[in-house]
């Protein structure tokens, strides 16, 4: 796993004709995933704070880590090929025999609704950042679009 990681934000959803734009990035660089318009959902839900009356999928993960006391610790994408990207999940696991930290492989989509609704950081690998294209002129031209 890359040692440097730079911490990210989400800055913005934008829906596409088959799903949802997510902008990502430091304070000087944006770049995108491609999700699901139901992973978008669930993104724009937890960036709100808010819950549907029915658990989703990610809110049932977010109970059962509560009930087995798991903390989500934090998210690192963790390397880019192509154009999929690949993310970890890093969660902590106190109870009466060990202490444990357990780190699953997983989409940065999921690790991503996953973090907003534990307001917990999100990283990526300052190596697979430094190879993004910068998206933040798109970014800015869809916020203006939308003012």
């Amino acid at each position: 796993m890359h040692r440097e990681v730079v911490e990210i934000a989400v800055k913005g959803l934008m829906p596409i004709n088959n799903g949802v734009a997510v902008f990502l990035g430091p304070e000087d660089k944006a770049f995108v995933i491609h999700v699901d318009p139901a992973i978008g959902k669930a993104m724009h839900l937890a960036m709100q704070g808010r819950q549907l009356e029915r658990p989703m999928t990610h809110d049932l993960i977010t109970r059962i880590f509560l009930g087995l006391d798991v903390t989500l610790e934090r998210v690192i994408i963790n390397s880019r090929e192509e154009e999929t990207f690949f993310a970890r999940l890093i969660l902590h696991m106190d109870n009466e025999v060990a202490t444990k930290i357990v780190e699953l492989d997983a989409r940065p989509s999921d690790c991503i609704v996953l973090a907003l609704q534990a307001q917990k950081p999100i990283y990526i690998a300052k190596a697979v950042l430094d190879r993004l294209e910068d998206m933040s002129d798109l970014l800015e031209r869809f916020r203006s679009e939308r003012e």
